[in-house]
């Protein structure tokens, strides 16, 4: 392999639709890693997922060569990063294998919240941050006012600033240099033991876990000895390599270089995602620091379709874990749906995706249940607080003094034509707003509290639509603070499902309540008796829906005649529906689940 002064580690950061995933694409063409007739848009966006909504969802790394202009041959190790809010944990995981970072900002658009964020993540890894203006090529391109909010809001020098537009790939041969010249080489020694990150995983059928690794020190060679530092065990290194779109095996990797081994690992639960690699015979004292402890915001329960598909749901979770170490769950059980897990997520977009991956890659049909966050229950009678994110260990609504529910900070920058808009949204969020600063003159931050709970639903969706797309957010999670939390209950001819209960802010209680049953009404199936959809908090009844009868025709026997027939058929049709609505079960179709899941309205 090159030698470490030749290797460079970068990875692209940016805003969502900066155009991240364009320009890896360029600078792979330009390396000739593809050939133009087998080349495709957003080629290291490897899933079907990514490509329909044309966003990344897991950082990818490959390998460049790169003559540059001195002459030498150098190895480029490239990590494209996703850009939405739900998906930073994959770009800290990035930048902890690099020594610098491309940061992307779109000429028509300016920094944005995510910029911010993710230049922020790079600075506290120390990484050398190379600022880039992408998009050059458009009509709304200002780049003057762009590179006056790199230096005002970034804090960068925006004369050093590349110009560069990925969709025609002007400025692409500018870049290369600038990599080869102003990111720092890897620091570290061949010649120590054995010290490497494990940054990602994913799981071939043939081949057992293919482990992302990133060199810090020594080397790792094929038939090498090698063990995983938090759990001591061992295994012999089958086959090691770089990325190059494919795997490509070389004879071996060395410090600084980032690329992947294969060691025949079948537990899957052996390997976990910031670990520490070392040699089995010569092993290193002390382990890397890893990545710090994923906190999921939103917690949902996935229950099979067919309970007798549980173990295989349990064996796509374990493999579905190795490639999104931000997934945390735990077994569940419903009187529903059976058997289940209690997933954490980092957002509603992490949610849905985890659920796409799930029915495409592992041919699983799953249900998922409405999504919450957790809560902070103070009890009565000196019994303590209790935290809980599940409807269903919701204690009696006597033994519970208060709750707290969690905040954020969220930031919101956007042109000022839509401020008033995106003030009312935020209002109707129950947010409160802390702070408003004039970025220039025509773009406004503005700070606010608001519940998480609030934000999990349509929040993004509307802020995206009322700004068509111009403002963006990011957020953090502040504190707890006080609310007014119900349990709202769905019950179905007169009895609850579990699966479909709630945690809910009382005020919204009602609005939530009745579009819920409006959702079922539409998706239930009718049956021969009356289905009443009936939304309660205790006892009491807030919302109500009817799915009505299949009504046979009984009198369509009578051909004129008297109307004490007819009355009689009528009554005695009458009593049949009160017996079979006494005895009747509701079968509740898999899509009424998912379209409790959207009660935004769409």
């Amino acid at each position: 392999m090159a030698e470490t002064r030749f290797i460079r580690n970068f990875c692209i950061i940016a805003h969502i639709d900066h155009g991240k995933s364009t320009l890896a694409d360029r600078l792979i063409q330009k390396a000739k890693l593809v050939d133009d007739r087998n080349f495709q848009d957003q080629i290291l966006d490897n899933m079907d997922i990514e490509r329909e909504r044309g966003i990344t969802i897991k950082s990818q790394a490959v390998t460049i060569p790169y003559t540059a202009a001195d002459g030498f041959d150098y190895v480029l190790n490239l990590v494209d990063t996703p850009g939405h809010v739900d998906f930073s944990y994959e770009v800290s995981r990035a930048i902890n294998s690099c020594e610098g970072a491309l940061l992307l900002v779109d000429a028509t658009q300016g920094v944005q919240a995510q910029t911010l964020s993710n230049m922020y993540l790079a600075l506290e890894h120390n990484l050398e941050i190379v600022p880039l203006i992408n998009k050059i090529d458009m009509q709304a391109a200002d780049i003057p006012g762009v590179k006056k909010q790199i230096d005002k809001d970034l804090g960068l020098d925006a004369e050093s600033a590349l110009l560069v537009s990925a969709r025609q790939g002007t400025g692409v041969d500018e870049l290369f240099e600038a990599i080869v010249q102003r990111i720092p080489p890897p620091s570290g020694d061949p010649a120590s033991p054995l010290r490497a990150l494990i940054f990602d995983c994913h799981y071939d059928p043939y081949r057992g876990v293919v482990v992302h690794l990133r060199l810090f020190d020594g080397r790792i060679k094929k038939g090498m000895k090698i063990s995983f530092m938090s759990n001591k065990s061992v295994y012999e290194v089958e086959a090691a390599g770089v990325f190059k779109l494919a795997l490509v095996e070389t004879d071996e990797l060395s410090a600084g270089d980032v690329g992947y081994i294969i060691a025949g690992i079948k537990t899957v639960s052996d390997v976990r995602v910031g670990d520490t690699v070392t040699g089995a015979e010569n092993p290193c004292t002390q382990p890397l620091p890893g990545f710090r402890e994923v906190k999921p915001v939103v917690f949902s329960s996935i229950y099979p379709v067919d309970s007798n598909d549980y173990e295989e749901l349990r064996s796509s979770m374990e493999k579905l874990k190795l490639n999104d170490a931000s997934l945390v769950y735990e077994k569940d059980s419903s009187a529903a749906l059976g058997f289940g897990f209690r997933c954490g997520f980092l957002g509603l977009l992490h949610l849905e995706v985890i659920q796409e991956r799930l029915e495409r890659e592992f041919d699983q049909s799953v249900i998922f249940t409405a999504p919450s966050v957790k809560y902070k229950l103070k009890l009565r009678g000196g019994e303590g607080e209790i935290m809980i994110d599940n409807p269903m260990e919701y204690p009696e609504e006597g033994r519970i003094e208060g709750a707290e529910e969690p905040y954020i900070r969220a930031s919101i920058i956007t042109p000022t034509t839509f401020l008033g808009n995106i003030m009312t949204l935020c209002l109707e969020k129950r947010g409160v707003q802390t702070n408003m600063t004039y970025l220039d003159e025509k773009r406004v931050e503005m700070i606010y509290d608001m519940p998480l709970s609030e934000v999990l639903f349509d929040f993004y969706d509307r802020l995206k639509s009322i700004s068509r797309g111009y403002a963006s957010f990011d957020y953090d999670i502040t504190d707890y603070k006080a609310t007014e939390l119900a349990k709202m209950d769905i019950l179905l001819n007169g009895k609850a499902v579990d699966a479909l209960s709630q945690l809910v802010f009382k005020d919204n209680a009602y609005d939530r309540a009745r579009k819920v049953c409006e959702r079922l009404r539409e998706e239930i199936p009718r049956q021969q008796f009356k289905i009443p959809i009936q939304g309660a908090i205790g006892s009491q009844i807030i919302a109500r829906e009817t799915v009505n009868a299949l009504r046979k025709d009984v009198l369509a026997k009578c051909y004129g005649g008297d109307i004490t027939r007819k009355r009689k058929l009528l009554e005695k049709q009458k009593e049949g529906k009160k017996r079979m609505k006494m005895v009747g079960d509701v079968e509740l179709p898999q899509s009424a689940f998912l379209a409790v899941l959207k009660t935004k309205d769409e």
